[in-house]
């Protein structure tokens, strides 16, 4: 007989999967308040969370403390939190400049990591090998089993699948199923695979260090040779936009080039990517165009890098700093348009590379144009370069974690 409807073991795993998210939004919560939010019967949620506490995944923090004098009649709250302590969390980023590996609570918080600077030809072979040895060595260095281990979470950029052995399939869909073999088979526990700059999304989003209920979404805007653009949820997957985060290249930010209805660059990728901006520079370059660019790479256009070009904008070269002017107005023609156009409460900028000097001057420009209320809502990215691996922590925390409410995988199969 074929049944329907939703059995016993989902249900809980449901409530108890709504209960992880109110804790991760609302932090430590009373079963009374939680049992509101879910119209749910105190009785109930007091007999799933009792089970949860008696498997470790959440804990007693202690009682509620009103903020006002005279003390609340009744029952005593008794507030709950997740364990961040109650399995510890590998992360692996693959990115095109870094291959970041670490472990960390399920808060987010570092306890240990292993980096390792490539180039664009690094070979599959030295991908795997620097994962597993740098995860042997994590783990060895801090007393950790694999038990205790939730997964790991693998943050691949889109630019490094080829190096990453990734397949995409005719519908554009990333296969991992050669990184995950070989990393399955010398540590046997859960994988999670998906695009890096979704995950460093997610953990803008999951491990803030001041919870603010106020927030559910942010847009997130990755810098770099390319673009990189999602929306990220605090409760929901990213799944908007597939793999193709770098659609957001072809935009049109540079109307002026436009002939004939035809646009003649003025894309994202021609105004805004350091490629672009590179290429610019690099036309321009001469000894009486950009001096102070030309002595700083003695006459070589092949010295030309980012660290160079910054210090020829804020040393006085005139045409180079244009040409940054330039791309941080259009920049904020692209954020103004981004923000409108999605309605989000934040939009956090990553990769950029800059001073907090440089990040004010950044938001002077775009309240030029947007206005400072939009100025004001701009962020820069909370995960350091040399903690990406975070990137693949968050993937496998919200996946192996939250979705499965807390359940161990063995209870899940």
């Amino acid at each position: 007989m074929q049944q329907h409807g939703i059995s016993k073991l989902d249900l809980k795993r449901q409530n108890r999967m709504q209960i992880l998210k109110i804790l991760k939004r609302q932090g430590p919560t009373s079963r009374i308040d939680i049992a509101n939010m879910l119209e749910l019967t105190r009785a109930a949620v007091t007999i799933i969370t009792n089970e949860m506490i008696t498997q470790g995944v959440i804990h007693e923090i202690g009682e509620y403390q009103s903020i006002n004098k005279k003390a609340p009649r009744g029952r005593k709250k008794i507030l709950i939190d997740i364990n961040q302590n109650y399995k510890f969390v590998l992360g692996v980023l693959i990115d095109n400049d870094m291959i970041s590996v670490g472990i960390s609570t399920l808060s987010g918080a570092v306890l240990d990591k292993r980096n390792l600077d490539v180039k664009s030809d690094i070979t599959y072979k030295e991908i795997v090998d620097f994962v597993i040895e740098s995860i042997d060595s994590v783990l060895l260095d801090n007393c950790l089993k694999l038990d205790e281990i939730l997964g790991i979470g693998f943050g691949v950029f889109p630019e490094m699948y080829k190096n990453a052995g990734v397949e995409i399939s005719d519908n554009g869909e990333p296969n991992f199923t050669n990184l995950a073999v070989d990393i399955y088979e010398r540590f046997k526990v859960p994988l999670i695979f998906d695009n890096a700059v979704k995950g460093m999304a997610m953990a803008n989003m999951d491990f803030q260090p001041d919870k603010n209920r106020n927030i559910h979404n942010i847009a997130f805007l990755r810098y770099g040779e390319s673009l990189h653009f999602v929306l990220a949820d605090l409760n929901d997957s990213i799944g908007s936009y597939g793999n193709r985060t770098d659609f957001i290249n072809n935009i049109i930010v540079d109307f002026t080039t436009i002939i004939n209805y035809q646009p003649k660059g003025g894309s994202v990728r021609d105004e805004i990517s350091r490629i672009g901006v590179k290429k610019k520079i690099i036309d321009a370059y001469s000894l009486e165009n950009t001096p102070i660019l030309f002595k700083l790479t003695d006459g070589d256009v092949n010295k030309i890098c980012f660290e160079t070009i910054k210090e020829a904008a804020y040393s006085g070269d005139d045409v180079v700093r244009d040409i940054i002017d330039n791309a941080l107005k259009l920049s904020a023609v692209l954020i103004n348009n981004l923000y409108y156009s999605t309605n989000v409460q934040r939009i956090v900028l990553h990769n950029l590379r800059i001073s907090k000097d440089e990040f004010d001057y950044f938001k002077k420009e775009i309240a030029k144009i947007a206005g400072e209320d939009l100025a004001s809502k701009i962020e820069l990215s909370i995960i350091e370069r040399k903690h990406g691996f975070l990137s693949g922590c968050a993937i496998a925390i919200r996946e192996l974690f939250f979705t499965r409410g807390g359940f161990d995988t063995e209870e899940n199969s």
